[in-house]
């Protein structure tokens, strides 16, 4: 029974620091959100310039996402981990100085930071957790959704309390940043011996069409987050709502997805797949989407509650599919790497449309049309990755087997 113990607590530590280091994958982004008419005023940027700076993140994410795994033919999975979060520190005080220069560049290091970071995480937990792979990917994007909450909560209380500067309110973030890189040390120290021989394991999976259907999947959700985090407080002042109810129908719809961010991954892993929990999410995010657009007001914290419910499942039930996929922390890696690649480019694309539609229209109505097609895209393509299958990687043949 020590032997257990001494095995079980290292798990238990690992456990607590993945968490925090994913809690410190968001404030550095949704951070800037809030400040945007303050950073605005004080910098004299223009809309175009603003547009820049708020989606530069999404497409790091997009653009380097595909590069991280090759960062480990110099590294260790663990110590790349270590210089992205050095990396993410350096990024978040480099906006708060050199004026417009500092903050579009540290911008960019932020988001190559977080990229590298993000890529990675799935294929530690995948071999440090390989039988409940699904549950610490619940915990993990559960971690990511509430650092999102805690910085779109706090950043404006925390500009006025620091004599309503935003660089302090953005500078702040670094604070935690630097003591997750103090916490993932030890884990860099102990991982495992860095073997430049095993790089070549990193598979190409661009033939696969279960890689395919998993990154599709990832995408596919992923712009109905970022359309509706960007696009909702719009919709819900054209329906007659004040700017402050909006904004407390959103933040209301992100509280209440934490409930089936970490439950959705464990429910999902209870039955022989994950077809069964994708759809119920899929319906409730369909059913809460059209309360929100064309339900009676009166009862807009339900439509809220009952997106937010199925959002947050779907969420974190597509990052759980990263692990439940891949046979090796190699695959991880890999899947990873392209899910959040294509995904990011994906969701970035996203808000751009709706915006587009809603001007050329002057209602919400092709927004809708347009939101419904990515959610009939998202429950095809995760009705497919749901599926009780793995990523094959024969050396031989590339072609993938399954057609449908």
């Amino acid at each position: 029974s020590t032997g257990h113990n001494q095995t079980r607590l290292p798990q238990v530590l690992l456990i607590v620091v993945i968490v925090y280091v994913a809690m410190n994958l968001r404030p550095a982004l949704l951070s800037v959100g809030p400040l945007v008419d303050s950073i605005r005023s004080s910098l004299g940027l223009s809309g175009t310039e603003l547009g820049v700076l708020l989606t530069l993140p999404v497409l790091c994410f997009g653009a380097f996402a595909p590069f991280a795994p090759m960062l480990l033919r110099w590294q260790s999975a663990e110590r790349t981990i270590l210089l992205g979060l050095v990396a993410l520190v350096g990024g978040i005080l480099l906006r708060s100085t050199l004026g417009v220069v500092g903050l579009f560049a540290g911008t960019l290091v932020v988001g190559l930071a977080i990229s590298a970071v993000m890529v990675l995480l799935p294929s530690i937990i995948k071999r440090h957790f390989p039988v409940n792979a699904g549950l610490m990917m619940g915990l993990y994007s559960t971690a990511l959704a509430g650092g999102a909450a805690i910085a779109a909560g706090t950043t404006v209380p925390l500009e006025a309390w620091l004599n309503d500067d935003w660089r302090w309110a953005l500078a702040f973030w670094a604070i935690p940043a630097t003591l997750a890189v103090f916490i993932w040390m030890g884990q860099a120290r102990g991982g495992p011996a860095f073997d430049r021989n095993k790089v070549g394991e990193i598979p190409k999976l661009r033939r696969n069409w279960l890689a395919w259907q998993v990154t599709l999947f990832m995408g596919t959700q992923g712009a109905i987050a970022y359309c509706i985090f960007g696009w909702l407080p719009l919709i819900l002042i054209d329906r007659g709502l004040s700017a402050m109810d909006a904004g407390f129908v959103l933040a209301g719809l992100m509280g209440v997805q934490l409930t089936t961010s970490i439950a959705g991954p464990w429910i999902a892993t209870r039955g022989k797949d994950q077809r069964p929990t994708i759809f119920g999410l899929m319906v409730f995010v369909f059913v809460g989407f059209i309360g929100l657009l064309y339900g009676s007001t009166r009862v807009i914290y339900l439509w809220s509650t009952i997106f937010g419910l199925g959002f947050g499942g779907m969420f974190s039930v597509a990052m759980a599919l990263l692990v439940l996929r891949s046979p090796t922390p190699q695959v991880a890696a890999a899947i990873s790497a392209m899910s959040q690649g294509i995904g990011y480019v994906i969701s970035a694309a996203a808000p751009l449309i709706v915006g587009v539609l809603h001007e050329y229209t002057g209602d919400w109505d092709a927004v809708a049309a347009f939101m419904v097609f990515l959610m009939a895209g998202a429950l095809w393509s995760g009705l497919l990755a749901g599926r009780a299958k793995l990523i094959e990687v024969p050396a031989k043949s590339q072609e993938s087997k399954p057609r449908k």
